[in-house]
């Protein structure tokens, strides 16, 4: 007898597949440059920027800190989803028996509950590289923070460097953080298949429907856009100038 059904294949494929080409097209195509997440990038900078010109910027590692903790919180939210996976994976016969006696029936071999709680633990388990490697990237930037030159040097070409290294490095761990996220996500999909692989299929579809409307909804585009043209307006013909050249 096959582990898996022909249906749970299909339904496996849309999965990868709905994940692959959603990555894609968010990360690497000329499209997802119109992302909630790359438009936030625009804003990193301005951060930067605004950070150079202040003496005192205990509000910026308070935010640093906030950022940090954030992630913090998800990594140790995946650890925890990483062994409520494998508990599952250990009590097959409690939970199978539980879900039999639900109301319509269980019905599914014990290998195949196995390897579904091996592939959420696998999911689990690469969001929580993700978010490790994201607060790793934050305390970086933490550094990077507290290497930023004084405000004196505001206009020197290093200042300007250094503001925009710190600024990348921040959209990286900001990039790795959406992809941990992204992974949560995904996962709550992935539980569908539990039941059946029709479900997967379903729940994989409407997971993809929430995520692309959270970063192309008219009204946080929208927004964004219009205070960014707003920003560029006011800023000095100097500034938009070395902001260029940047």
């Amino acid at each position: 007898m096959a582990l898996f059904t022909k249906t749970d294949l299909v339904a496996l494929a849309v999965f990868v597949g709905a994940w692959i080409v959603y990555a894609i097209a968010l990360e690497w195509t000329v499209y997802g440059r119109r992302a909630l997440n790359v438009r936030m990038n625009h804003y990193r900078d301005v951060w930067m920027d605004r950070i150079l010109e202040r003496d005192v910027r205990i509000v910026d590692t308070q935010i640093m800190a906030s950022l940090q903790n954030g992630t913090a919180f998800f990594a140790s939210t995946s650890l925890f989803a990483i062994g409520g996976s494998l508990t599952i994976l250990r009590s097959t016969d409690d939970v199978m028996n539980v879900m039999a006696a639900l109301p319509g029936g269980f019905e599914t071999s014990r290998a195949l509950w196995e390897v579904k709680a091996i592939g959420l633990a696998v999911i689990f388990a690469y969001a929580f590289f993700k978010f490790a490697w994201s607060y790793r990237l934050f305390n970086y930037v933490a550094i990077l923070l507290g290497a930023m030159p004084p405000h004196t040097e505001r206009h020197t070409a290093h200042a300007k460097a250094h503001a925009s290294r710190t600024a990348k490095l921040c959209a990286a761990a900001g990039l790795h953080f959406n992809r941990g996220q992204r992974a949560f996500f995904f996962a709550l999909g992935y539980l569908g298949w539990f039941l059946s692989p029709w479900l997967l299929i379903a729940s994989t579809i409407a997971v993809v429907i929430v995520m692309w409307q959270r970063q192309f909804g008219e009204t946080s585009l929208s927004t964004l856009e219009a205070d960014a043209v707003s920003s560029r307006a006011k800023a000095p013909r100097g500034r938009r100038q070395s902001r260029s050249r940047a």
